[in-house]
């Protein structure tokens, strides 16, 4: 079982801050980068033998680890899991595949449906997970089946419908690992989608901070109304605690300006869930995964 530690690639004591876009963590015990899904097993099996915490973690890019680390093991499918397949009008992924780059192949080969993903920061397994979406676009729309880890040992193929996809939901959750999927996507102009990415990339290059480490969107967006406006209007555009702050650039966004610490953003959450309720009567919920 210990054979793990020499066959698989891996880090001790390693400091989460390096492996999320907030930029913010303390040391997981251990962080493994398995290649292939007899890998992956091999490490659960590992946590389960010796009783260890395991979670799975993509690139980083929708979570924030606490100040003190994780006692337990990462499982980082990002680094060796990533590879894009392109087969007539359908694009498979391995989970660690970034969206980015599945939408820049789409692109070449004149395919839409990725165009609302190109900017998204974050790798498909990820997107699976929490049906990503953004500029009117969400993963749903483009998914025609997901290879799943269950929590036996077995693999599944789940068809879109059967993902039970909703705002930010999945039938996934601790006990079951995307370990890819594939997007069906309609033949198009190249240039029409170029054009679109573009005018997609323009408007997050000027209404988001993307200069600062942020989890990106860091609350889920209330039925009825917009989280970013709902801040804003609480007047607390620009609003600190630490290092962290509410973006001056867009209110939705909670933004790593000076080495912010967890404790500073989770401070900040919560002071903005307060004045937000206390004035608006909105509860807000936290879109970014808070990982204790």
């Amino acid at each position: 079982m210990q054979g793990i530690f020499n066959s698989i690639k891996n880090l001790k004591s390693e400091p989460m801050k390096n492996h999320t876009t907030f930029r913010i963590g303390g040391p997981a015990k251990y962080v493994f980068m398995p290649a292939n899904v007899d890998e992956i097993k091999a490490v659960i099996d590992y946590c389960r033998a010796e009783n260890e915490r395991y979670i799975i973690l993509g690139n980083g890019s929708n979570v924030l680890f606490m100040d003190e680390g994780y006692d337990g093991v990462i499982i980082q499918i990002f680094s060796n899991m990533n590879k894009i397949s392109l087969e007539d009008n359908i694009i498979y992924g391995e989970a660690g595949a970034l969206l980015s780059k599945m939408a820049a192949l789409a692109k070449d080969n004149s395919l839409s449906g990725m165009e609302f993903a190109a900017g998204i920061p974050g790798t498909l397994g990820g997107a699976v997970v929490m049906n990503a979406g953004a500029y009117g676009g969400e993963m749903k729309d483009i998914i025609e089946y997901v290879d799943v880890l269950e929590s036996d040992g077995s693999t599944k193929r789940y068809s879109c419908d059967e993902m039970d996809f909703g705002y930010r939901h999945s039938i996934i959750n601790s006990d079951r690992i995307v370990l890819g999927a594939a997007v069906k996507l309609v033949p198009s102009d190249k240039k029409i989608i170029e054009d679109k990415m573009n005018e997609l990339k323009e408007a997050r290059v000027s209404k988001q901070p993307l200069e600062y480490p942020s989890a990106g969107s860091t609350f889920k967006r209330p039925e009825g109304y917009f989280a970013g406006k709902l801040i804003q209007d609480a007047g607390l555009k620009g609003y600190k605690v630490g290092g962290a702050m509410v973006s001056d650039k867009h209110s939705g966004f909670v933004v790593n300006i000076d080495n912010a610490t967890a404790k500073d953003v989770l401070t900040l959450m919560d002071d903005v869930k307060k004045k937000v309720y206390d004035m608006f009567g909105v509860l807000l919920e936290p879109e970014v995964k808070i990982i204790r």
